[in-house]
């Protein structure tokens, strides 16, 4: 609130700060409720009334979870498919867009054009599936990178980026002999800082959650096994009572004290808590990157 300044604008203030104070509690509140359920024991969070903080605490949940094999090679694939797809897609987006960008480049109309078609019209899961299969890409590692590597969006949020600067910077650098890829690398890349930070949160959230690609083509690969697959195996296997070859010797007794319900929870919280822990590092270049475009001069 600003010292000295008229009873309106202050009141504004106030109205302003109640109103942000009411918006985050909506936005925390859900999430915190998600973990006092994780925590709580089953049976008592039956009879609801849990909020934020559990009322009969205890682990079981997690055990159920953990005890489960497969989880460490999936939590170990999940890890490694984020930052390897991450950081192929940041490059090949960013490439593409720094080309398209090039007002000296003939073909960059052709190829925007044939990108944007991509963000409206796709084979469907059959053809796709048939070409993964063609491509004797099932059963590897290259399958969660390959097929999502350039993506329309990305290309098209880092081009519009590349746009805000001054194309005279890359006139100079040819000047001072820098060939293309020093260009790209060591002018524009600083540059895009921001838009390359946005990109990135989305293809790691967007690497990390997916688990249907490891369901069609690595099903019958567990070395090459994701976490968030084992842990649709795990609630499946709580649900319906039937663990198959993830049964452990306690196995039985742990599940029978444990509900599907409060497996959920547990495992949202599991898949989400990397997510969370890299946020607050790319936050400022994601609300920067968020709004690129939004204002031109």
């Amino acid at each position: 609130m600003r010292k000295g300044a008229p009873w309106t604008d202050k009141a504004l203030d106030a109205v302003i700060a109640v109103i942000l104070i009411v918006v985050t509690a909506v936005t925390i509140y859900p999430f915190l409720n998600v973990l006092a359920l994780s925590f709580n024991d089953s049976t008592d969070s039956v009879r609801g009334g849990i909020s934020i903080f559990p009322r009969d605490f205890t682990w079981e949940n997690y055990k159920v979870i953990f005890s489960f094999s497969g989880l460490v090679t999936g939590f170990k694939i999940s890890a490694l498919r984020t930052i390897v797809g991450t950081a192929l897609g940041l490059v090949s987006a960013s490439m593409l867009a720094f080309t398209l960008a090039r007002p000296d480049f003939q073909g960059r109309k052709f190829v925007s054009v044939f990108l944007a078609i991509t963000m409206y019209v796709s084979a469907g899961l059959i053809p796709v599936y048939l070409l993964i299969k063609d491509l004797h890409l099932m059963g590897t590692f290259a399958v969660y990178i390959l097929p999502g590597l350039v993506s329309a969006f990305n290309v098209f949020v880092i081009r519009s980026f590349i746009d805000g600067i001054p194309y005279a910077l890359q006139e100079s650098a040819k000047i001072d002999g820098a060939n293309d890829f020093t260009i790209y690398w060591r002018v524009i890349l600083p540059m895009t800082t921001p838009a390359l930070a946005t990109i990135a949160l989305f293809l790691a959230v967007g690497q990390w959650n997916s688990w249907f690609d490891t369901y069609l083509y690595n099903a019958t690969s567990p070395h090459l096994t994701t976490l968030q697959y084992e842990l649709t195996k795990v609630l499946q296997s709580t649900t319906s009572g039937n663990n198959g070859d993830y049964r452990s010797a306690n196995m039985t007794q742990v599940l029978s004290s444990v509900s599907p319900e409060s497996v959920k929870m547990a495992i949202t919280i599991v898949v989400t808590v990397p997510i969370l822990v890299v946020y607050p590092f790319l936050q400022r270049y994601f609300v920067q990157g968020m709004t690129l475009g939004a204002v031109k001069g």
